[in-house]
């Protein structure tokens, strides 16, 4: 699905998403992303739920995320409860779609200006 350009200077948007590919402002991603309003970690290494699911939760919180976002891929899949545990201990909204559904609300949610993160599986 392609997306329509946005005129949102300085904040990551999600522009495309398909055949394996995340495309985040006019860079084409594989593997998988963590991204945030003014953040952004290419993760080309991570190519399934399970090793994205591994990733520190230090380093998500280290965004001050309000919300957290999962984006499993073609799918929706849903992680161990102690994953989504993890953040909801902390006040952080948690949620887990399929990464197109995940791109569409991350794009809605941070032109909100919210402290969204998202990790998505391409």
């Amino acid at each position: 699905m392609r997306f329509t350009r946005e005129s949102t200077s300085g904040i990551n948007i999600i522009r495309g998403y398909g055949g394996g590919e995340l495309r985040i402002n006019d860079t084409v991603y594989r593997g998988a992303v963590i991204v945030s309003g003014t953040s952004l970690a290419h993760e080309p290494a991570i190519l399934d739920l399970e090793a994205l699911l591994a990733i520190d939760t230090a380093r998500i919180m280290s965004l001050s995320p309000e919300v957290l976002l999962l984006g499993t891929g073609a799918q929706q899949a849903f992680p161990p409860p102690t994953f989504s545990a993890r953040y909801l201990s902390c006040g952080v909204g948690f949620e887990a779609m399929n990464t197109g559904a995940a791109c569409r609300t991350y794009n809605v949610l941070v032109g909100e200006q919210r402290r969204v993160v998202a990790m998505l599986l391409a």
